[in-house]
């Protein structure tokens, strides 16, 4: 869990507004008033506005001229747009991490694909997907690159927890499966074009 004595204040506004978000806790649509957060969190108008700049590059929140902050929808076209821009930047990423991936991150890496067959719900199962994602792709020492990729990923669960609301039946991910055995090898161009397709299969094939 984060430190939250120790983060900025615009930053923790911002964590929480988002997990609510892509939660469908607030959904898409409902305004977001400054005032009204600002009480909540016990904060200035000043980290508020600043957690909304943050959640507005996040794709999370509009704003509109003289009507404030709402909560963005989010569509179809939306999701395939994001895995296309996954897939590149994962890519990308996964090139530069290939070289310092130690068999320690790859045995975490499975660890976290394994946590993920056993699930209990759409929210531990997409929090161990993530960690998937995060431990093959960080060690390419690239922050804004894996900034971005944090942010589309963001946007990637809150379509799925939409989609997954209501009904719950724990996937098996042999894709994660053949990327790591593919990195193990050392055949990075073909872990690249797993990974590639993996992403981009997301957002033509939605669950």
């Amino acid at each position: 869990m984060p430190n939250t004595k120790s983060e900025p204040v615009a930053t923790r506004i911002s964590r929480e507004l988002a997990g609510r978000i892509i939660s469908g806790e607030i959904a898409a649509g409902t305004r977001l008033r400054q005032d009204q957060i600002a009480e909540t969190f016990k904060a200035s108008h000043v980290p508020v506005r600043e957690a909304f700049r943050r959640l507005e590059a996040q794709g999370l929140v509009e704003s509109e001229p003289r009507r404030g902050v709402r909560v963005a929808a989010f569509s179809l076209d939306d999701l395939r747009e994001v895995a296309q821009m996954r897939s590149v930047l994962e890519v990308l990423a996964l090139r530069n991490a290939a070289p310092h991936l130690t068999t320690s991150i790859l045995d975490e890496a499975e660890e976290a694909t394994r946590a993920g067959d056993h699930a209990r719900d759409v929210q531990v199962w997409e929090e161990a997907n993530r960690r998937f994602h995060r431990l093959i792709l960080t060690p390419c020492s690239m922050p804004r690159l894996l900034r971005t990729i944090d942010d589309l990923h963001a946007a990637s669960a809150r379509f799925l927890f939409s989609g997954w609301r209501a009904e719950w039946e724990t996937p098996t991910d042999r894709d994660h499966r053949a990327i790591l055995s593919a990195l193990r090898a050392g055949h990075i161009d073909t872990a690249a074009a797993l990974l590639a397709r993996h992403v981009t299969w997301i957002g033509q094939n939605p669950i």
